[in-house]
């Protein structure tokens, strides 16, 4: 109640109110305690992580690694370029091989005498064709595009673009007697 421009209470008010003024007030402390707990459990992870003495503070630590990722980025960009590059130059080597080995007259045996195509991704390469006798050697390089020649191929080329066409790398293989041709020797 107010009187004279003061509050006055009556005694058993002012008894509840301090009581719950005490209670409030221990709360408090309680809070304030836990509080300082929580604090100190943070400044030693704190300064188990950084080194404030030596200018190691977490924003230090932040802005490296926000460097480190911008290397990473650029190295990332490197990489890539030149992951193209070695890509681009995959395309046109050879990675395509089949050998086909045959014996080119029927008088003389061992397949000595061989048809190799040499081929890219796309096809495109070369066939090579040795064709051994017994008292001389020659020796054929046709061009390829897309598996095909604009020359003439023997069975035995033919098979050899096959065999790399198709993927039996680096296999050698042997042209059936029905491929064969009759060749003179001239």
């Amino acid at each position: 109640m107010l009187r004279g421009g003061t509050l006055s209470f009556s005694p058993q008010t002012t008894g509840t109110l301090l009581v719950f003024a005490l209670v409030l007030a221990g709360a408090l402390v309680l809070a304030v305690a836990l509080l300082g707990l929580r604090l100190r459990q943070l400044r030693r992870s704190y300064s188990g992580t950084f080194d404030p003495a030596r200018g190691r503070d977490l924003v230090d630590v932040l802005d490296r690694l926000f460097a480190g990722q911008d290397q990473i980025r650029a190295d990332m960009g490197v990489v890539h370029k030149n992951t193209e590059h070695l890509r681009d130059l995959h395309r046109t080597a050879v990675s395509r091989v089949g050998i086909v080995r045959f014996d080119a007259f029927d008088d003389m045996g061992g397949q000595l005498s061989f048809s190799a195509a040499l081929l890219d991704e796309q096809g495109d390469g070369v066939v090579i064709t040795a064709i051994n006798g017994r008292t001389e050697a020659r020796s054929y390089a046709k061009p390829i595009a897309g598996g095909q020649s604009s020359h003439n191929l023997s069975d035995e080329e033919e098979a050899a673009i096959r065999a790399a066409v198709t993927g039996v790398k680096g296999k050698v293989t042997t042209v059936p007697k029905r491929w064969r041709r009759n060749r003179v020797a001239s």
